[in-house]
């Protein structure tokens, strides 16, 4: 006893251990953290135009130095420096409103998932077992189906709809085929034949955007990708439309094996038919699903009105999806950029020329800290404008699909469903 209690004080007088502080702790006492941070800012995208110029810049001065007379009026610059201020302003402006309506879009589209699954997991029931009314009118819908039958089914909507939301995201980044390691687990097996599905397991994940534009979209799906940069190109299907020549193996889409109300859809990569985005396709079952489910009588407990409510939701799920095409489809014109960079460009290679006399070497630093400044706000910018990519600066997509991933998880494991024949049966002509 002694014992144990000596080592008890012996432990209490140690000094107590402290987490570290981390970075954004410190943020909100000093700017230092960030002053002095490179990863995540866009030093990395400017420092060669910077350095150009700083050398540019140097020259100038040394040119000062020696005796030669390189120097412009100090009207030159005010009347740059409006023009420059101004497109750059509202080229900032624009490209942070594409990426706050992706954000939107994607937030929309988000609920509308959460939303559908809740419905689809609670409302979704068999036909009530109750004597139908006597003013009812028509027959009681009867089904054969059981209640694991209907559990395995309402998992397969769960599913479905989580899958629209990886597909989305795989679609505006411009990433063809079905061979992505995040969509194991998550697109049924009804919607997708895995002998045909082509998962590669020995090939490299394509987690990063950037790897995959080049290597690893071709690998997996057999097909040859258009880009413009390091931007993405939100037209790709299932497989490139109108790009025959380029296809060597076939990615197949089903809509189900099991039972008779599934159909099998299939891409051929030699045949002149009409391709669609994989959401799209995804929407489509989930809709034949719903209208399945009314058809069959597993929506009396809700009505016309809680089947027209999931509709709904279906469709504003594609409109969500079109929105955040359209971001990624129509890029700030070419012209408008090239522009600006000229306008900058010039501004800053005219800039040492109207300090240098006044300053002399003191004008290096001065053009340096500028030409940071505004190529600095270009750049963010550029980096900005398409919010859908992998980049540390683009929306996390990868993460907000793996949150929505684990509420699906949740509901399907731990919440329970919805009774069966609850609130009776409904006639489908509202209250009187």
């Amino acid at each position: 006893m002694t014992t144990h209690t000596t080592k008890s004080s012996a432990l209490s007088m140690l000094p107590t251990l402290r987490p570290p502080i981390k970075r954004r702790h410190l943020r909100k006492y000093s700017w230092l953290p960030d002053v002095f941070r490179i990863k995540g800012s866009v030093i990395s995208r400017i420092f060669g135009p910077v350095l150009t110029v700083t050398l540019f810049a140097s020259a100038v001065a040394y040119a000062n130095q020696k005796g030669h007379a390189w120097s412009l009026t100090n009207s030159v610059v005010p009347l740059l420096s409006v023009v420059v201020g101004l497109i750059l302003v509202f080229r900032n402006g624009t490209s942070y409103d594409r990426y706050w309506e992706g954000r939107k879009c994607f937030g929309s589209l988000t609920s509308n998932v959460r939303n559908l699954s809740r419905l689809v997991w609670i409302q979704v029931a068999l036909p009530p077992t109750d004597d139908q009314p006597g003013h009812a009118k028509g027959k009681t819908p009867v089904s054969d189906m059981t209640e694991q039958q209907l559990t395995r089914k309402k998992i397969e909507i769960l599913r479905l709809c989580l899958s629209f939301v990886f597909a989305v995201k795989h679609y505006l980044r411009g990433e063809d085929g079905m061979n992505w390691e995040d969509y194991r687990g998550v697109i049924p097996t009804s919607f997708i034949r895995p002998d045909e599905m082509g998962f590669n397991t020995n090939t490299s994940s394509p987690g990063s955007y950037a790897a995959t534009r080049n290597s690893s979209l071709g690998n997996l799906n057999g097909t040859s990708t258009d880009t413009i940069g390091n931007k993405s190109d939100a037209t790709k299907r299932v497989r490139p439309k109108r790009s025959k020549h380029q296809i060597t193996s076939t990615t197949p889409l089903l809509s189900g094996t099991s039972g008779t109300t599934h159909r099998t859809v299939e891409f051929h990569p030699f045949a002149d038919e009409a391709s669609m985005p994989l959401p799209l396709a995804i929407a489509h079952e989930i809709t034949r699903c719903l209208f399945n489910f009314r058809r069959k009588g597993l929506l009396e407990t809700v009505g016309p009105a809680g089947a027209n409510a999931m509709t709904a939701l279906v469709q504003s799920m594609v409109d969500q999806m079109t929105s955040m095409e359209r971001v990624a489809n129509t890029p700030i014109p070419i012209s408008y950029g090239i522009h600006l960079k000229q306008c900058v460009t010039l501004y800053l290679f005219a800039l040492p020329l109207t300090l240098v006399k006044e300053l002399g070497w003191g004008a290096v630093p001065l053009v340096t800290v500028v030409a940071f400044t505004f190529m600095g706000i270009e750049g963010i910018a550029d980096e900005i404008e398409m919010p859908f990519g992998s980049d540390p600066g683009d929306l996390p997509l990868d993460r907000y699909c793996q949150d929505l991933k684990e509420e699906i998880d949740y509901i399907i494991e731990r919440l329970p469903q919805g009774g069966v024949g609850a609130h009776g049966y409904d006639d489908g002509e509202g209250d009187d």
